[in-house]
């Protein structure tokens, strides 16, 4: 006996043993439970049940019979005609997570105020959807992963009982890259955006059929009621200011107002780009980012006394303490690792342009966090893969994860405090 033969003969894969009662339940009530939700749209465009024709001013459902419009009107009782009227129903197929299904999606006309009608057009299974939102990013995620069309469609076969194929998938696809195009081009002229977070992350793809690092450029705006929102993300060489450059003029091109703060990681590069763009704009150095420099620069054995008091100064209560506490360390550590002093000192003061806020945005203001957990969730998402099919193809799975929701935003800790303005740095010898 074959294992092909023993496997078939035990039910597994091939039988039974790999169905499930509740799967086929659940399936199996799929099909009335999207025609309810369809059934309950239309009753509510007609403002009645069904088979009722009119109904009274009181809200009351009258049925419709021979002289019924003479017998309400001899009792006093002012009747309401129908908007409109049903004409059966047609066939629809639908594949989701659930699988394939056909429905009954009813059909009807509703009455215009021209006295003409107009074809009824539910909104929860819109014209030309053949499949859910949830489907198409599961699809695309695939196809992102470096799955070609022929691969997605047998990974899915069993989940989706084949209905999906390679045509499926470069459908999919194809929608997929429209919307990529579209929002890369989008009008930012209407988001109201007063902080940019800035950084790169570098990934591995597949060029020239070779393994390449390349730097995804990332910018994260927050609007005016402290919500995230993606503004770009656009796969570069590296991080240079002419790559950062580009990338800022894009934006600005499409409407991008000047922010009131640009939150970046230290990278010269980048500073460079946005007082080139914005030569009054000002920028926060991550204090994150900073710590590790600062670390870097000393024995390790010091590591934990320069975090003690780098923390101190950081996490200061007002502005003014922060301020003395930074020429505390300054004085202290130019004696004992000069290196450290030096390294704080070349941050100057654009590290501590947080002080110049109100206390409540400290915590959102002071480092690049934002953006620094979405580059962990992505690298975390493609770490099975050693290398991405294409440069472009990065770029996409990045947005593609927020598009789809598998990724979300929520707004800065201190929100309801923003507002944008800065004030003054301190200046203690006056």
């Amino acid at each position: 006996m074959t294992i092909d033969t023993a496997i078939e003969d035990s039910g597994l894969l091939l039988g039974e043993g790999w169905r499930d009662r509740i799967e086929a339940g659940v399936r199996g009530r799929i099909r009335g439970f999207i025609e309810e939700i369809l059934e309950g749209e239309l009753r509510h465009a007609l403002g009645r049940e069904r088979y009722v024709r009119l109904k009274t001013t009181s809200g009351a459902a009258v049925e419709r019979s021979e002289g019924l419009g003479d017998e309400e009107a001899a009792r006093g009782v002012s009747v309401v005609p129908a908007k409109g009227h049903r004409h059966g129903n047609r066939e629809r197929e639908l594949m989701g997570t659930f699988g394939a299904v056909t429905i009954a999606v009813p059909r009807a006309r509703l009455d215009t105020a021209d006295g003409k009608t107009t074809e009824w057009q539910n909104k929860t299974l819109p014209a030309y959807r053949r499949r859910t939102k949830e489907i198409e990013a599961l699809i695309a995620g695939s196809y992102l992963a470096g799955c070609n069309t022929r691969r997605v469609g047998r990974a899915l076969a069993a989940l989706f009982r084949g209905a999906v194929s390679k045509d499926t998938v470069s459908r999919v696809w194809r929608k997929i890259k429209a919307d990529w195009d579209s929002w890369n081009k989008r009008d930012l002229s209407s988001e109201n955006v007063v902080r940019l977070i800035l950084d790169g992350t570098v990934v591995r793809v597949r060029l020239d059929r070779k393994a390449t690092s390349i730097s995804l450029l990332v910018v994260l705006g927050i609007r005016c009621d402290g919500q995230k929102v993606l503004l770009a993300v656009k796969n570069m060489g590296g991080e240079s200011e002419a790559a950062w450059r580009t990338l800022l003029d894009d934006l600005a091109k499409r409407g991008l107002k000047k922010p009131e703060l640009a939150i970046v990681d230290g990278a010269p590069g980048l500073e460079k780009a946005l007082v080139a763009l914005w030569s009054d704009l000002p920028i926060q150095r991550c204090t994150v980012h900073k710590l590790r420099n600062l670390v870097a620069h000393a024995p390790k054995k010091l590591a934990d006394e320069i975090a003690a008091d780098y923390s101190d100064m950081i996490y200061a209560k007002t502005a003014k303490e922060v301020e003395a506490r930074r020429k505390a360390f300054i004085r202290k550590w130019r004696v004992k690792c000069e290196a450290v002093a030096t390294s704080l000192e070349e941050a100057g003061d654009r590290l501590f342009t947080f002080t110049r806020l109100s206390p409540e945005q400290w915590k959102s203001a002071r480092t690049t966090n934002a953006i620094e957990r979405l580059h962990e969730e992505f690298k975390r998402r493609i770490k099975t893969q050693t290398v991405l099919p294409s440069a472009e193809t990065a770029a996409m799975l990045f947005w593609a994860l927020l598009a789809s929701g598998q990724i979300t935003l929520r707004k800065v800790d201190g929100w309801h405090t923003l507002d944008g303005h800065l004030a003054q740095p301190i200046d203690l010898a006056a």
